[in-house]
């Protein structure tokens, strides 16, 4: 793999400059923050080429992803696009001597995710995935925590995103284009809860509904499932159980809930709670959500790219949580159990 003498010397792009959450503009921000020169865009929606030269007058625009690869001299290429994309995006820039980060979800399927982690082996160029919020300070907190033995030996971690509410009409609700309802915040609440559940993972189970809100979006029969349960099997007898779903009513406490011998936490986005069995009995404990670092993403990539400092996000860490919600939505299908190959 090429090493760079300083970060300046890494020339950065983006393929996707939608405007959904102004993605795109983010990771050049960051990317630029890091030290990294901004020189390429590509969209093949025109219209929104003028936006980012008008955000980065110092970027060329292309038409396509094909077009700025065999016209610009851009090293690094950020993936910016619906997650359906990611993958066939992703490999040709890598095949392209390209280092590549995708948003996240890395992919949709492990299929996918293999084939990308090839050929950034064959082309010998870096892969990662946008996982900035493996540094949220929410998360960073309650490893802190957890670790120090607040609630003991942990046992299972429930993860859940649960509301009423209709999907969206957009490609996000799309389950070809998305992934389905376990592609969005699912892959984050994936990739927070193995952080805290250091065993190997052995097999996942899914539970699945679907076709209750289909009529109310255009995507008809492929819009998301109304609700999905993933459940996760370690082999040192932890488990994990995500829950995604847009017809749950009960207001759950927090994003995730992590029960160990001697208490329970609570992760909130601004305000952790712990509820620890202690001398005395029950206590309970809270307090504000330390602020995050997402930055550190892109300077790892960075310090990998002109120290060769160890990546932390590495393709095989990000294909994990892909994994999971690839088998959970087959075991749904298939109605039985289905064994971990990347535990």
């Amino acid at each position: 793999m090429k090493k760079y003498k300083s970060a300046g010397q890494i020339k950065v792009g983006v393929v996707g400059y939608g405007a959904s959450f102004s993605i795109a503009k983010h990771h050049l921000h960051e990317m630029k923050r890091a030290g990294m020169t901004p020189v390429a865009v590509a969209d093949i929606d025109v219209s929104r080429l003028p936006v980012a030269k008008a955000d980065f007058p110092e970027v060329e625009t292309f038409a396509s992803a094909t077009e700025m690869l065999r016209q610009s001299p851009v090293d690094l290429v950020a993936i910016c696009t619906p997650h359906n994309v990611h993958a066939p995006l992703a490999i040709e820039c890598l095949q392209a001597g390209r280092h590549v980060v995708t948003e996240k979800p890395f992919a949709i399927t492990t299929a996918e995710c293999d084939a990308m982690i090839d050929a950034a082996t064959a082309n010998r160029v870096m892969l990662s995935t946008y996982h900035n919020r493996h540094w949220d300070g929410w998360i960073m907190h309650a490893l802190e925590q957890i670790q120090a033995g607040m609630i003991g030996e942990v046992i299972r971690v429930e993860a859940h995103s649960c509301h009423y509410g209709c999907p969206g009409k957009w490609w996000r609700s799309s389950k070809t284009i998305s992934g389905g309802i376990l592609y969005d915040w699912g892959a984050h609440f994936l990739e927070y809860s193995l952080q805290i559940l250091r065993g190997r993972m052995v097999e996942v189970t899914g539970f699945a509904h679907k076709g209750f809100w289909a009529k109310h979006t255009p995507y008809g029969g492929d819009t998301n499932e109304d609700e999905v349960t993933a459940i996760v099997r370690f082999d040192n007898g932890q488990w994990l159980t995500l829950i995604m779903s847009s017809i749950d009513s009960t207001g759950r406490r927090g994003m995730l809930e992590v029960t160990g011998t001697r208490g329970t936490f609570v992760i909130n986005p601004d305000r952790w709670l712990a509820t620890c069995q202690e001398e005395g009995g029950r206590v309970e404990r809270s307090g504000p959500v330390p602020s995050g670092m997402s930055w550190k993403f892109y300077e790892n990539i960075r310090d990998h790219l002109t120290k060769g400092e160890p990546l932390v996000i590495t393709p095989e860490y990000a294909r994990r949580p892909i994994h999971v919600m690839d088998l959970a939505g087959q075991s749904a299908a298939l109605g039985r159990t289905l064994p971990v190959i990347y535990p």
